[in-house]
């Protein structure tokens, strides 16, 4: 049965999508089966992975929907054992539609758990906002991964998102664990980057990955291509930390036992 890890944080450009698309191709090159859901109307997960939004007839808007069976959904990547359920603009309009359905924030959780026993991992792409698709995300979910930007409005906005998974827990998922920060955009060279990183460390100590993802102009580019930074340029800085978090991923979830010592330092 695979875990079910949501990429969520309502203030955008921390990540979110780019984390999203890398950490399930490397998922993917670690030889784990993974599915990739974009749930985001934005589709950048979507065409980030290599397909065109324009060709999507069937994504995550249908199973959500008209309860579409998710498998018919399933596209493959050139990544062996890398899928995804793609997004198109229709997403924008779900939560309105779903308002009013019985259980409206559990019917992400009924279309997971179709699909659930196929795959090692499933990660949940969401939108920059805490609305119902969010809130279905993470009743979906098994856990949270949170990407914070090293930039200076960093913490700005954590507590809300925290408050709506705190409330997610009370209420509708209370098994849902923050799997943990992922510290973002880190650039060596900036002061300020380095007081983030000591202030999101400080704030959440051991929920911080050790695996910090710089700045990288092979991990921005290769969206344009439609490739995971992996597929586009497999020795870059990029490439070697998203590698590193999905071995700390898979490390801290007892899938496998790798020393310190053994990691790729980028």
């Amino acid at each position: 049965m695979g875990k079910v890890i949501a990429i969520a944080n309502q203030k955008g450009g921390v990540g979110k999508t780019t984390t999203a698309i890398n950490l399930a191709a490397s998922f993917a090159v670690l030889e784990k089966k993974v599915l990739l859901i974009d749930a985001d109307p934005q589709a950048n997960a979507t065409s980030g992975s290599g397909f065109d939004v324009r060709n999507v007839k069937t994504g995550i808007y249908e199973c959500l929907i008209d309860e579409q069976d998710p498998r018919t959904a399933v596209l493959h990547s050139e990544i062996e054992g890398f899928d995804l359920i793609p997004s198109h603009i229709d997403l924008v309009g779900a939560e309105i539609e779903m308002l009013n359905m019985p259980n409206r924030e559990k019917i992400m959780k009924s279309v997971v758990a179709k699909i659930k026993d196929d795959y090692d991992f499933i990660l949940i792409d969401c939108s920059p906002s805490l609305g119902l698709i969010t809130v279905n995300a993470l009743t979906a979910a098994d856990s949270v991964l949170i990407p914070v930007q090293c930039e200076y409005f960093a913490l700005e906005g954590l507590g809300k998102l925290l408050n709506t998974i705190k409330i997610i827990q009370g209420r509708l998922n209370p098994d849902l664990q923050i799997e943990g920060f992922l510290l973002t955009m880190y650039d060596p060279r900036l002061r300020l980057s380095n007081q983030v990183v000591e202030e999101v460390k400080k704030h959440f100590q051991d929920m911080v990955f050790d695996t910090i993802v710089q700045r990288n102009i092979k991990l921005s580019e290769s969206p344009s291509f439609g490739k995971p930074v992996i597929t586009y340029d497999a020795e870059s800085k990029g490439a070697i930390n998203h590698l590193n978090l999905a071995r700390e991923i898979m490390q801290k979830n007892e899938m496998t036992l790798m020393s310190n010592a053994e990691k790729v330092i980028g």
